[in-house]
Order: C-alpha cells, then sequence, then structure tokens
C-alpha cells in the first residue's frame, strides 16, 4: 500500500524562554497539525541557528531545554512524530558544506537579513560588512540542509521566511541538476502558511514579542507572574458600566485566541454590556490559567527531570538519523566522496601473546565519568559517554560484561550505536564491530 502521508518541517530556534504568542502562534497548531493521520511531522531544535543570534552560551543552554519541555508539555508526542535537536544529527552540518558548495553567492547577497544588515550599516556610515558574520550570510543554506536532508513536503513558515523556502527550492534543484544524473536527490519543499493562525497582541497591543517587553509567560513565574501580566493589559479609559468595544480591545483578543464560541460571545456580550476592565482582565486570567495550568505542571515536571527530555531527544535523533545517514552516504557517492574502505589489518585480539587481556578501564573527566575498552595490545575500541554518576557508569560497564554485544547494539548508517536500558552508552565506527566483540566476548569468559 502506497505511504501518502506528507511530511511536514518545523524547526525552532532555542534563542530563549516561550511565551504566550509563540503557544498560540507557533506551538498549538503546530501541535494539532502532527495529529492528523496524513502527517509525517518533523520537530527540531535550531540550536545551530541560535549560535548566529546569540553569543550566550548559558542562555542557548537554558533554552533548549525550556523550549523542549513546551512542547512536550503542551502536548507533543514524541512517539507519534520525529523530535530531535539540530546538532544531534552531523549530516546536517556536512550537507550544509555539500549545499553551500553549489550556493551562487549572488543568491545570498539577496537575503533579507544580509540586505537588512547592510541597509543598517550604511545608514550608520560604517563598512556595509561590519558584523556581519559567515554565520548569517549563510543563514539559509543551513535552513536549506535542515529541510532538505529530511525531504520535507512542507514547511509552515512566517512571511518574512518565505524567501529562505524558495532559496532551498533554488538550491536543491541546483544541486539535483548538477549530481542527479536522472536522480533527484531532493523533493522541491512547499512553503506552508497559515493566515488564520493567531498573532496575539502584547501588553500595548502590538504583536507580543519578547523586542517590545509586552509578553505574557506561559509557564515562567507560575499562575502568579501570569496574572501580573494580565493585569497589566492596556485598556482604554471607559469606566465600568460603560458600554466598550470588544473589536478594539486587547483584552477581547486575547480571550477569543483561546476560548470556544459560546465563551467568546458572552465576553463579547458582557463588554458590550458594560462589564469593567478589571472584572474582563480576571475573567481572561482564569481562562488562561485554566488552560495552561495542566501543562505547567508537566513542563515543571520535565524541568526537574532533565534526563528525561535528553533521553526523549536521543530517541528522536537515532531516529533522525536513520535516513539522514542513509541519504548522506547516497549524497557522498554523488559528489565523489567515498567512504573510506573497512581497514584490512587484522584485529587485535583479546589476549595478547604476552597475556595481556582486554580490559574495561574506568576514569573520570572534569565532572563526568567515563570508560575506556582496550585491546590486549592496549588499543582503544570504544570510548564510553560521560556518566554524572559513578554507579551508573560501573552499571554500564556491568551490562557489558553480561550481556551479548548483539543485545545492545544498533547499527546507524557507519556507526554502532551501544544503549542499555534505553540510555547511551557508547558510539563506535562498525568497521570495528569485530574487534569489540571479541574483546567483550572475553570479558564475559573471564
Amino acid at each position: 500500500m502506497q505511504n501518502t502521508k506528507i511530511r511536514v518541517l518545523t524547526g525552532i530556534t532555542t534563542t530563549g524562554t516561550p511565551h504566550l504568542g509563540n503557544y498560540a502562534g507557533a506551538i498549538r497548531p503546530a501541535i494539532e497539525a502532527s495529529r492528523q493521520p496524513n502527517v509525517d511531522a518533523y520537530f527540531f531544535m535550531a540550536d545551530y541557528h541560535a549560535l548566529i543570534k546569540c553569543e550566550d552560551p548559558a542562555r542557548v543552554a537554558r533554552s533548549r531545554l525550556e523550549i523542549a519541555a513546551t512542547w512536550l508539555a503542551g502536548g507533543l508526542d514524541h512517539d507519534n512524530v520525529t523530535f530531535y535537536r539540530q546538532s544531534d544529527i552531523p549530516e546536517i552540518p556536512e550537507l550544509c558544506w555539500l549545499l553551500t558548495c553549489v550556493t551562487p553567492k549572488g543568491l545570498m547577497n539577496r537575503a533579507h537579513a544580509y540586505k537588512a544588515s547592510v541597509d543598517q550599516n550604511l545608514a550608520r556610515e560604517v563598512d556595509p560588512d561590519d558584523g556581519v558574520t559567515m554565520g548569517l550570510f549563510s543563514y539559509p543554506v543551513l535552513m536549506a540542509a535542515d529541510i532538505l536532508m529530511f525531504n520535507a513536503n512542507k514547511v509552515p513558515v512566517g512571511r518574512d521566511q518565505v524567501q529562505h523556502l524558495e532559496m532551498a527550492r533554488d538550491i536543491a534543484q541546483r544541486f539535483n541538476h548538477l549530481y542527479g544524473q536522472g536522480r533527484e536527490y531532493f523533493v522541491l519543499p512547499e512553503v506552508q502558511i497559515d493566515d488564520d493562525v493567531a498573532t496575539l497582541p502584547g501588553l500595548d497591543g502590538r504583536k507580543m514579542s519578547k523586542s517590545y517587553n509586552n509578553t505574557i509567560p506561559l509557564f515562567e513565574g507560575g499562575s502568579k507572574a501570569m496574572r501580573q501580566a494580565v493585569m497589566r493589559i492596556v485598556t482604554d479609559s471607559r469606566q465600568p458600566g460603560e458600554p466598550k468595544d470588544p473589536d478594539s480591545a486587547h483584552v477581547y483578543a486575547l480571550y477569543r485566541a483561546f476560548a470556544g464560541a459560546d465563551q467568546t460571545a458572552s465576553f463579547r456580550a458582557a463588554l458590550e454590556g458594560g462589564l469593567g476592565w478589571g472584572e474582563a482582565k480576571e475573567a481572561l486570567f482564569v481562562l488562561l490559567d485554566g488552560i495552561v495550568a495542566p501543562m505547567r505542571d508537566r513542563y515543571e515536571s520535565l524541568m526537574a527531570n532533565p534526563r528525561q527530555i535528553e533521553d526523549i531527544l536521543q530517541a528522536g535523533a537515532t531516529k533522525a538519523r536513520k535516513q539522514s545517514a542513509e541519504l548522506m552516504s547516497a549524497l557522498r557517492e554523488a559528489v565523489g566522496l567515498r567512504q573510506p574502505q573497512a581497514s584490512t589489518a587484522k584485529p587485535a585480539s583479546a589476549k595478547s601473546k604476552s597475556g595481556k587481556a582486554a580490559r574495561l578501564v574506568s576514569f573520570r573527566e572534569a565532572d563526568r565519568f567515563h570508560f575506556r575498552l582496550l585491546a590486549a595490545d592496549g588499543t582503544e575500541l570504544l570510548f564510553s559517554e560521560g556518566f554524572e554518576n559513578p554507579k551508573v557508569a560501573g552499571q554500564m560497564m556491568a551490562a557489558l560484561r553480561q550481556q551479548p554485544l548483539d543485545q545492545l547494539v544498533t547499527l546507524d548508517g557507519d556507526q554502532a550505536l551501544v544503549h542499555v536500558n534505553g540510555q547511551r552508552v557508547c558510539t563506535f565506527a562498525q568497521e570495528k564491530m569485530a574487534p569489540v566483540s571479541e574483546a567483550i566476548a572475553s570479558l564475559q569468559q573471564d
């Protein structure tokens, strides 16, 4: 039976803490769309993109955690979608370079963000490229790599991002033309603009944005912070008892974005009947907090357990890399970059002539605990992930001594991934499979 699902890809830049406007305008509609039976949804944390806009490592790290927790708390079903971090997919920057090599500089010269920076510099009478990094300049190529890596059919974006989608199509067509030889490596993505998606007014009536300092927090600060923000919404001077004009009231616009039709009609009638602004704001807060409170509880639980978030994202990355590794292998061959041939050298034996055996060696590096698997001759066969707790590292070493390698390893392209109880232990080159298996087998015999 033919798969008729449409692949839809959404990226979230990790440079800030989500607010109510982000939820209504992007998170809520995207999660609802992902539940449609004909949609194959991909959601990724665009943390490489964050480095273009933000040079504060702590902010980027915190935002990665907060945004992942927000999407999960908002109802994203990570088992039903592919949810991953951009930086966990090494094929994306590799593809970005391949695409960079076929992208005309003139195309990048026309990018809106770059042109805006140049115009600002000219207005300041400084060098046109003052403060312009290559990250900013080539941002559209990285965005193209994000999209083309998974051959997304549709990409929901705001109107300010339409040009980047057009550039992605141009770059994909150029690569297909140069290297395809009858094969279309990349699907040409289509832009998806939903004009019905809510654009919430902020406290002052302008678009809700951190740039304007007019946002209503989603989870940050709890109910108290949300109520305080709602009570600061700008209103006119009409007193209680005087009829209000709902269509010009920010309070009404916010209420309508979250209420059902009957609730909205009743609220409108109350405003027209003279409901005071204080009571109207209280009604808005009760509505919002009733919707957000259950999500807030889930969010706080996730933020208190970052390991759970990490496990979900790593599972998503493993799922995504099954596709990215396969496509990247084909692209390397297309451009003339062949995978290196597997080594013909004889694998190190589990036991050397001197009688030394393969062994696991544990150690501490910075604030993390690691271990190495060494062959009998001292060759390093694998290097573990870092673990916060030495007991966990010990448990992982014990699992390698007790369980056959084929029960712990998953092959992903040219890599072998070892997991114990769903937790990543290490990754090593697939070409080392034989010596690693032999060494682990020898440990289990001792």
